[in-house]
C-alpha cells in the first residue's frame, strides 16, 4: 500500500529540512547520504513501499529490480507525524519498516510536542527512546544526534 502525501503543512515542510539539514552535518565525511521525501523505499520481503520524509542509505545504494528509481537498503528513515497519518507511522508503517534488515533506526518527529521517538534495532530486537525538550535523540547506527530543541527551533518565531 502506498498513502500519496503531496503538499504538507509549513510546519511539517520544515521539520523535514531541518532534520535533513541536522543529519547531513553530521554525516560530512562518512559514506552517508541523506535523501528528501521524493526518495520511495521498498521493503523487499513485502513488497511494501513508501516515501519517507527522510531517508539516510550509507555505503551504497541498493536499488529494486522492479524499479530502479526505489530503495531497498536505507539505515534510517524518519517521518514527520501529522494527524492524518500518525496512527498509521506508528503502526503498519511502522512494522512494514522493521522488516528491512539494513534499517538501525526509524525516526518519528511528533507535530503536536517537542518529542523525537526513535525506533533502533538491537540484538534483542527493536526498541525505543524518547527524546523531549533539552535531549538528544541518539541514532548510534549512524553515529547522529538530533538535539529535540534544534528540530524544533523555529526561526521566525525567535
Amino acid at each position: 500500500m502506498i498513502l500519496a502525501m503531496a503538499g504538507g503543512t509549513p510546519d511539517h515542510a520544515g521539520l523535514a529540512a531541518t532534520v535533513t539539514a541536522l543529519l547531513n552535518r553530521q554525516l560530512e565525511g562518512k559514506k552517508c547520504r541523506v535523501y528528501s521525501a521524493d526518495l520511495r523505499v521498498r521493503v523487499v520481503a513485502t513488497g511494501f513501499a513508501g516515501y519517507p520524509d527522510v531517508t539516510v542509505v550509507c555505503n551504497q545504494l541498493e536499488r529494486d529490480v522492479e524499479d530502479p528509481n526505489t530503495a531497498t537498503n536505507p539505515a534510517v528513515v524518519v517521518e514527520i507525524l501529522s494527524p492524518s497519518t500518525e496512527h498509521y507511522d506508528r503502526g503498519e508503517k511502522l512494522r512494514q519498516y522493521q522488516q528491512m534488515p539494513s534499517l538501525f533506526h526509524i525516526v518519528l518527529v511528533a507535530h503536536d510536542e517537542k518529542r523525537i521517538d526513535v525506533w533502533s534495532r538491537g540484538d534483542d530486537g527493536w526498541r525505543v527512546a524518547t527524546a523531549n525538550v533539552g535531549e538528544r535523540a541518539v541514532l548510534d547506527g549512524v553515529g547522529c544526534a538530533l538535539d529535540v530543541d534544534d528540530v524544533y527551533r523555529d526561526p521566525l518565531s525567535e
